[in-house]
């Protein structure tokens, strides 16, 4: 059979990507223990941390409507950078990644369907969140244009975290030492981030270090959207810098792709 021919009986490659968007969809909430970790965990933290830490930080503002910027971020990181780093280190540890590159699928529709596994799961957290937070905590959600910075910032972080998993994943032979490396990595980042507690209660050089990282510039935006702006004195700068939040995050963006193109491999070091 002619190349020529073999292209016409391949299917097109939006649809191509649509259905392996779907297989991403349905392995991800097929498998319980990936559900409940990174949909559930987030609204456990928020549930037991925002029952014992309910207390006023300032201009009227409780914890609980403090921690709502930082447990998204944490949401959003454990749905792409752990989700992604875990997931595919152990596709490419059981030999699905291999095959997958046999087949005449585009390489490019897998990362398609991560992507579009990352935004589902992001989004199905953050509504889970947001319902608890009203119903349980009384949280004051986005009002107008917060909501366009709300979505921007996700998506930024998303992406960020989504290429920084995929190019980390390269760092574990299986799922279980992926998880071993990039839990601890994660749980640190969201500590000195202003995940867990007031950003301007960690240590200045902590503050510093998560400079360097999306996280802390991800959960600075998100608490732009849902702190009142006299809070953002209270930021390193002063401010909420929303012009370098999203210019941190679109560099992260690009160095994250990078490190993907330069380190994934389908198959495990060493195989041939």
């Amino acid at each position: 059979m002619s190349a020529a021919t073999t292209d016409r009986v391949l299917p097109p490659v939006g649809r191509v990507c649509r259905t392996r968007a779907w297989v991403e969809l349905k392995e991800f909430f097929r498998q319980r223990e990936s559900v409940v970790f990174t949909l559930m965990f987030p609204v456990i933290l928020l549930l037991a941390l925002g029952a014992v830490l309910d207390y006023d930080i300032g201009f009227g503002v409780t914890f609980p409507q403090y921690f709502m910027a930082g447990v998204i971020s944490a949401g959003i990181v454990g749905a792409s950078l752990q989700n992604m780093a875990i997931n595919i280190a152990g596709e490419r540890s059981d030999g699905t990644l291999k095959n997958l590159a046999g087949t005449p699928m585009p390489k490019s529709a897998y990362f398609v369907g991560k992507v579009v596994q990352v935004l589902a799961v992001s989004a199905a957290t953050i509504a889970i969140l947001l319902v608890i937070g009203v119903l349980v905590y009384g949280v004051d959600l986005p009002s107008g244009e917060d909501w366009l910075t709300f979505g921007w910032v996700a998506v930024l972080g998303a992406a960020a975290c989504t290429l920084l998993g995929i190019a980390v994943s390269t760092l574990a032979r299986n799922s279980r030492s992926a998880s071993a490396t990039v839990t601890p990595i994660a749980l640190v980042l969201e500590f000195i981030s202003g995940v867990f507690l007031p950003f301007n209660q960690v240590p200045t050089w902590l503050q510093t270090s998560a400079s360097l990282f999306p996280l802390k510039w991800m959960a600075q935006g998100m608490r732009s959207v849902f702190l009142p702006d006299a809070l953002a004195a209270r930021e390193p700068a002063g401010s909420w810098e929303l012009g370098r939040v999203a210019l941190v995050l679109g560099i992260w963006c690009v160095v994250g792709l990078v490190l993907c193109v330069r380190t994934f491999t389908w198959q495990d070091r060493g195989v041939r």
